[in-house]
């Protein structure tokens, strides 16, 4: 059960010498690439898009005002719907594909939004947010398994740090398209902001015939020659000879041999059995109960307009207004973090964003204090100019998918999606009810919470940055997995010096 220190090392990538090391956007094949993982992206805007309706006076008005446990339902039973759909996903991703995973969770979501811009009574708007949270949860698995998977391997890290930062833009298009049409008298204010909720499902739905499968997943169902042919296409120009490409196409395979030796065997619970798998899964439940249980429920996103009534700002202009630059904010945050957890690291940058959450949650619990006991106004503007976020919005999905190895990786994601649908739910309903009773106190349970997380952090997890996917997943399993891929991958000839030479199949096409 080591600590972070027993893998510190291998700083330097041990397929370095193989990359192309020239700019992606000189290369044709990268840069197409990079478009496929630009739609496969737009889930996580799907599922960020908390609309804000509650801030909006026609939506109350449309709803008579729901209170108590029919608001809680209203903002839980989106995640309510991803529960429903847990059993099925990993099962989907794994039979038919990811991207038949991403299929139907975009019909579904695209058939929900339109049920919830028509809906003209409570139950219908209930029971459209749930089917859009069914869909959701199936998109939502298939697309970070993905692209991870299909991504170049220098930029699989920064882009897949980036799919969970969608999440924020998600939220930053919703905050100002509520902020928009809020001035329209009509129920069109809160229809538009739930019609746009479908647009990325709408996208996706048009491109995703043309995005690669994932290799991996062909090369588990035996189809070898398409996994080596996109390989190929995307990672070499075409050239299936390019060394790069072999290293990638042994080590899969490799990897998924080893995967099938005990095939028979794997189920839910080897999640658990060994060592190593537990270590995966005490880290993965743990960021995913930090992710949404660090104040952000509170201060950030889903009862942002209870916290700004509690400290003296009312007004729903304002509140959709500091919603909005908050997520411009959070978005350039963790769009930062995304372009540097390769080069920072995850281990330092979720200590840091821990760390810094602490402080300024400290800072904030004072502010909300002094305002709840004197009323000052000042209190209650600094209380809002301390929000914090850096992290954990991009890099939970990347550590999650980077960690597990192939045959538990779509069982792992769900119990990480379960763990995240729980904790938010628990926010959603009892968040409000905390914060009515007990007030600005609290903010004092996060304050100890986040304590315990940053001690966590620290002493658990571990540093993966610079390792493809099987290297990764197989530190978990102590150094005998890796030399044992290593020990295969080199057999067949396939380990390179750093003085191979590329072959480039076109000539003619810019690299």
């Amino acid at each position: 059960m080591g600590g972070p220190a027993a893998v510190s090392a291998g700083e330097v990538r041990s397929y370095e010498h193989l990359l192309d090391h020239r700019p992606w956007y000189k290369n044709t094949r990268l840069i197409l690439l990079n478009f496929w993982i630009v739609i496969l992206l737009v889930t996580s805007s799907t599922n960020g898009y908390d609309d804000g309706l509650q801030s909006l006076p026609q939506w109350q008005t449309a709803f008579n005002h729901p209170s108590g446990g029919a608001l809680g339902l209203l903002g839980a039973i989106q995640n309510i719907g991803s529960l429903c759909s847990l059993p099925f996903a990993p099962y989907l991703a794994d039979f038919m594909g990811r991207r038949s995973c991403i299929i139907l969770g975009a019909c579904l979501m695209v058939i929900g939004t339109v049920i919830q811009t028509a809906s003209q009574s409570v139950h219908m708007f209930i029971g459209a947010r749930w089917l859009i949270g069914f869909g959701l949860n199936f998109a939502a698995t298939g697309a970070p398994m993905l692209i991870s998977e299909i991504a170049y391997p220098s930029q699989r890290g920064q882009i897949t740090s980036l799919y969970n930062s969608l999440w924020i833009f998600g939220s930053f298009i919703a905050a100002w398209t509520t902020f928009g049409t809020f001035h329209i008298a009509t129920s069109w204010s809160w229809r538009i902001p739930s019609a746009i909720q479908g647009f990325p499902s709408v996208i996706q739905l048009i491109f995703i015939w043309f995005v690669p499968e994932s290799p991996r997943w062909l090369m588990y169902k035996g189809r070898e020659q398409e996994a080596l042919d996109i390989l190929a296409y995307y990672h070499a120009k075409g050239n299936a000879k390019d060394p790069l490409v072999e290293y990638e196409f042994q080590e899969v395979k490799t990897a998924i041999q080893l995967d099938r030796e005990v095939a028979s065997s794997v189920g839910w619970l080897t999640l658990f059995k060994t060592p190593g798998n537990r270590r995966r899964m005490r880290i993965i439940i743990a960021i995913a109960f930090f992710s949404q249980w660090s104040g952000n429920g509170l201060a950030v996103t889903l009862d942002l307009n209870r916290v700004l009534d509690a400290v003296g700002v009312t007004d729903p202009t304002i509140q959709l207004l500091i919603n909005g630059v908050l997520q411009i904010y959070n978005f350039i945050i963790c769009v930062f973090a995304s372009m540097w957890c390769d080069k920072i690291g995850r281990r330092k940058l979720f200590i840091a964003a821990t760390a810094g959450m602490l402080v300024t949650w400290v800072f904030e619990t004072i502010c909300f204090a002094v305002y709840s006991k004197t009323g000052h106004a000042a209190a209650g503007h600094a209380f809002i100019a301390m929000i914090y976020a850096l992290a954990y919005s991009p890099l939970i999905v990347t550590y999650t998918v980077e960690i597990l190895p192939y045959n538990l990786r779509s069982k792992g994601f769900t119990i990480f999606n379960f763990t995240i649908s729980l904790s938010l739910i628990f926010n959603q309903y009892v968040n409000p009810i905390a914060l009515q009773n007990i007030g600005w106190k609290y903010y004092l349970v996060y304050v100890a919470w986040l304590t315990f997380e940053l001690a966590f952090i620290c002493r658990y997890l571990v540093e993966t940055k610079n390792r493809t996917l099987e290297e990764t997943a197989a530190i978990f399993d102590g150094d005998d997995q890796v030399a044992l891929i290593s020990h295969k991958t080199a057999s067949d000839g396939l380990e390179r010096k750093d003085s191979d030479v590329r072959v480039d199949v076109d000539e003619k096409e810019s690299i």
